[in-house]
């Protein structure tokens, strides 16, 4: 893993308990693309630690839901009619245990003033990306440093920005295989966040994960692509690929990745380590309050709900989204993580998130004649 590039300015600890959790088979093309409208954002770069910021609107309603860990929540269309995010972004990058460093990230606040792009183009817009490196950054920091300019620059974008990424992820990997100055052996996991006004498409490839603060409930938007995931661990053995002891034909512990060209054949060609991306697309709401972007550093030791537990938590109290990712940082060394740790923590709205009322039980509760007697008698006794 290695470092990667800020493009804002600003991170906290809480103790208490919290909780833990963790593919697909290519959709149809025509399905994919259907669904494509609009564009992207600008990047990141940190020290042992680092950190950035930026601005996003929300406005809010209070509602308390109960379930976490939902993939793909789709909001009802009409619901938010005039809402528009104001994005604002903290990062935390280190290296944690391990002797090296092979993350890399990216942060854009905002999209169009990074690409000098024209007036026309969608407004408000964010890019955000972690790059899990393996086997050396080289991949890792090459991705980081092109995937966005592989994107804009597709002939499909942005009219179908679906399609504009799956080739951008390709032509990462096949870049990554031609390099002559790269270790074609170094590979990494990549997922990243594409925000055009208020629909964010999230693409993964590797076992980092992207969940949704929704008023206190964790949805998650990515899936974790471990070789024994039943849907992973059918493609690679229906392409000839064998799983030892979780990993990849005995080497690498993820089913999708970038790079690792030592395991792929000819380009072009269909094999068990897959670059393909799994894309997730959902339009932002006034009650979602925050992304949270992590590699495995994190989620190893640490559930999607209790990471937006923290995370909330922190925000009410110094609304800085930096502290937050530094927060989420210290409590995954707190719980002995074993691999670098890279977080990036993305608000929504340029103020704290509101409180969750509980509404009061309206029953009211009586006692009988009978209890009342009761309840006498055992106090006079005791007198």
């Amino acid at each position: 893993m290695a470092p990667g590039t800020d493009m804002s300015p600003h991170c906290t600890v809480l103790d208490g308990g919290c909780c833990k959790e963790s593919v697909s088979a290519m959709e149809t093309e025509n399905h994919h693309e259907t669904s494509d409208n609009s564009s992207q954002a600008k990047a990141a770069k940190p020290p042992r630690m680092r950190h950035c910021i930026s601005h996003a609107m929300l406005a809010g309603t209070i509602e308390l839901e109960s379930t976490a860990g939902i993939v793909g929540l789709k909001s009802p269309s009409g619901e938010t009619s005039g809402f528009l995010p104001v994005f604002r972004s903290g990062s935390c990058s280190e290296m944690g245990p391990k002797p090296y460093m092979e993350d890399e990230y990216i942060c854009v606040d905002n999209l169009r003033e990074h690409l000098g792009a024209a007036p026309n183009f969608p407004s408000p817009g964010a890019f955000y990306g972690v790059f899990d490196g393996h086997g050396g950054i080289d991949a890792a920091a090459f991705t980081r440093k092109n995937i966005l300019k592989f994107i804009v620059e597709d002939s499909h974008f942005p009219v179908r920005v679906k399609r504009a990424i799956r080739n951008a992820f390709v032509k990462a990997d096949h870049a990554l295989a031609d390099a002559k100055s790269l270790d074609s052996t170094s590979g990494t996991t990549a997922l990243t966040a594409l925000i055009l006004e208020r629909t964010i498409l999230i693409a993964n490839a590797g076992d980092s994960r992207a969940v949704l603060g929704k008023r206190g409930r964790a949805i998650e938007l990515s899936k974790d692509h471990k070789p024994n995931c039943t849907s992973e661990k059918l493609r690679i053995e229906k392409l000839g690929g064998v799983i030892y002891d979780g990993y990849l034909n005995g080497q690498l512990s993820v089913a999708r990745a970038l790079g690792d060209w030592h395991m792929k054949g000819p380009k072009g060609s269909v094999c068990p380590l897959s670059s393909e991306p799994e894309l997730e697309e959902i339009d932002l709401t006034e009650e979602d309050e925050f992304l949270i972007m992590g590699c495995d550093g994190l989620w190893d030791v640490m559930s999607s709900q209790c990471a937006v537990t923290i995370v909330r938590k922190e925000l009410m109290l110094h609304n800085d989204p930096e502290r937050c990712s530094r927060e989420l940082v210290r409590e995954a060394l707190k719980r002995n993580t074993c691999d670098n740790l890279t977080v990036v923590v993305v608000c929504f709205s340029p103020d704290p998130p509101p409180r969750i009322e509980i509404p009061r039980s309206q029953r009211r509760r009586s006692i009988s004649a009978e209890g009342l007697d009761l309840l006498k008698g055992v106090l006079s006794s005791n007198v």
